[in-house]
C-alpha cells in the first residue's frame, strides 16, 4: 500500500492549522509503517521541516509551480462564477503533468482542501485531469473547513468545487458537517466519512511518560490509577491494587494500575511486590494491569515531573496509606483533575479531603498517639465492593471527569487512526 498526500504547502509553519492536522496523520502513519509520500509545492522550503517532519522516513515529492520559468500564482476563486486568469489552464496542464508522473505506482491519494480551498481550484481542476489517467488511484478529500452552499447555477472551472470526482470519498473532521458536505458535492452522504482532528496528549507530557508509554498503554484503560509512594506497607500498596480489582470486576472496564513506586529498607522489594500483584489478582486484576516502575527502568523513583503528566492522563487516585503528616500526592492528583479516594483514618488525609471534597473510606492507620483498626461489617470484600459500586457511579456523573477520559480515548491518534483514518484508506484492500 503506497500513499500520497497531497497537501501543496508553501511552507510548513506550526502557526497554519493545517499542518498541525498533517503532521498528526503523519505520526499515524509512522507508527503504522505506511509507505507514504508528502506532495508539496516546489516553493516549500526544506528549511522549514521542524518536529515530525524531520523523520528520515518521510518521503518528499515537490509539485511543479512555475510556467515558463515564472512562479504561479494562485488565485482565490472562492466565488462559483466569473474568470480565470489568462494562463489558468496552461498552468493546469503543467501541473496535472507533474502530478500524473508523481502520483503513478501509488494506491491512494490524500488531498487535504484541494477540493475545498478556492486559491486550490488549479490543483483541484488538475487532479481531476489526472483521476481520469490514473483510474486504479484512490482518492480521500479532506475538507478542513465549513462547507459552503452549493449555488443554483455552475460554471466551469469553478463548478470544480461543488462536484463530485470519480473514485473519491469525502472527509469532514465532525459527524455534524456532513450533510452539509454532501449537499456541497451533491453526492450520497454514504460516500462521506468522519475523521476527526487528534489530540496528541502524549506529546506535551514529560519524555519519562513518552518513554513508559512505548510500552504500557496510558490512553485506553477507561481507569487509569497512579499511585506514586515508597515501596514500603504502610503506604499499603495491596490496597489499592485490592480496590481496584473490585472496581475492575463490578465495572468490566479496563483498567490499568501504575506505581511509580521508589526503594524502601522496610521490605524486600520482590517479595512485597508479589504480595501487591497477589492481593490484586485475587479480587479481580489481570497481573498485565499491574506496572511498577521501579521495573521499567526507573529504579531510583519515577521523575517528578513524570509523575505530575501522569496524573494528566489518569482519572482515579487510591491513597489508603497508613500514615501521613500532610499528604502532598493528594493535592497533586486532584490538581490534574482526578477522582480522590482516600483514608478516612488518617487525620491529615481526613482534613485534606473534607477541604478538597473526596471520597471517604476507612482503612487501618497511625493517628496522633495511638494506631486505629478497621473492622468491617458483614466483611471487607462487601465493603469494597458497595464502596467501588459508589466510586463508580460518582465518577460517572462527573461530566469534568467523564471529558478529560473521551478526549485522551476517541481522540488520540493511535484511536483516530485505528477508527477511523486506516479503515478509509484500506477500505477496498481486502
Amino acid at each position: 500500500m503506497k500513499v500520497a498526500i497531497l497537501t501543496m504547502f508553501n511552507g510548513l509553519s506550526s502557526t497554519y492549522s493545517l499542518v498541525n492536522v498533517v503532521a498528526e496523520q503523519v505520526q499515524m502513519m509512522l507508527e503504522a509503517n505506511i509507505d507514504f509520500t508528502i506532495f508539496v509545492s516546489e516553493n516549500c522550503p526544506d528549511s522549514d521541516r521542524s518536529g515530525i517532519f524531520l523523520d528520515e522516513r518521510i518521503q518528499w515529492k515537490k509539485i511543479v509551480n512555475q510556467l515558463n520559468g515564472t512562479q504561479i500564482k494562485w488565485y482565490d476563486y472562492s466565488k462559483p462564477f466569473g474568470k480565470v486568469h489568462s494562463t489558468f489552464y496552461q498552468e493546469v496542464d503543467v501541473i496535472a503533468d507533474d502530478l500524473e508522473e508523481k502520483l503513478l505506482g501509488f494506491d491512494v491519494c490524500i488531498m487535504h482542501d484541494i477540493h475545498y480551498q478556492g486559491w486550490h481550484l488549479l490543483h483541484n481542476v488538475a487532479i481531476r485531469k489526472v483521476q481520469k489517467k490514473l483510474t486504479g488511484l484512490r482518492f480521500i478529500a479532506f475538507t478542513h473547513s465549513a462547507p459552503v452552499n452549493r449555488p443554483t447555477k455552475l460554471e466551469w472551472p469553478f463548478s470544480a468545487r461543488y462536484t463530485k470526482m470519480p473514485n473519491t470519498i469525502y472527509v469532514y473532521p465532525t459527524q455534524s458537517g456532513i450533510p452539509h458536505l454532501a449537499k456541497q458535492y451533491d453526492i450520497s452522504e454514504g460516500i462521506c466519512k468522519v475523521v476527526n482532528n487528534s489530540f496528541d496528549l502524549l506529546n506535551f507530557l514529560d519524555p519519562s511518560v513518552k518513554k513508559i508509554a512505548q510500552t504500557v498503554d496510558l490512553l485506553s484503560p477507561e481507569i487509569l490509577v497512579i499511585y506514586p509512594a515508597r515501596l514500603t506497607t504502610g503506604k499499603k500498596f495491596e490496597k489499592v491494587a485490592s480496590l481496584c480489582g473490585v472496581i475492575k470486576t463490578i465495572s468490566n472496564k479496563q483498567l490499568k494500575l501504575i506505581f511509580c513506586d521508589f526503594p524502601s529498607s522496610d521490605i524486600q522489594p520482590t517479595r512485597y511486590k508479589r504480595q501487591i500483584i497477589r492481593d490484586g489478582m485475587k479480587n479481580g486484576m489481570d497481573k498485565s494491569d499491574i506496572v511498577f516502575t521501579t521495573d521499567l527502568g526507573y529504579e531510583l523513583g519515577f521523575p517528578r515531573k513524570g509523575v505530575l503528566d501522569l496524573f494528566t492522563v489518569s482519572n482515579l487516585f487510591i491513597c489508603p496509606s497508613y500514615s501521613e503528616s500532610f499528604g502532598l500526592t493528594v493535592l497533586e492528583a486532584a490538581s490534574r483533575g482526578n477522582f480522590i479516594v482516600v483514608n478516612e483514618a488518617v487525620p491529615a488525609l481526613k482534613e485534606l479531603g473534607e477541604q478538597l471534597k473526596t471520597y471517604f473510606l476507612r482503612w487501618d492507620a497511625r493517628n496522633f498517639g495511638f494506631d486505629t483498626k478497621e473492622t468491617y461489617h458483614p466483611t471487607e470484600e462487601a465493603y469494597f465492593q458497595e464502596n467501588a459500586s459508589n466510586i463508580l457511579q460518582l465518577m460517572t456523573e462527573d461530566q469534568t471527569l467523564y471529558s478529560k477520559t473521551i478526549t485522551k480515548q476517541h481522540y488520540s491518534p493511535n484511536w483516530i487512526w485505528k477508527n477511523q483514518l486506516e479503515p478509509i484508506i484500506f477500505e477496498n484492500d481486502n
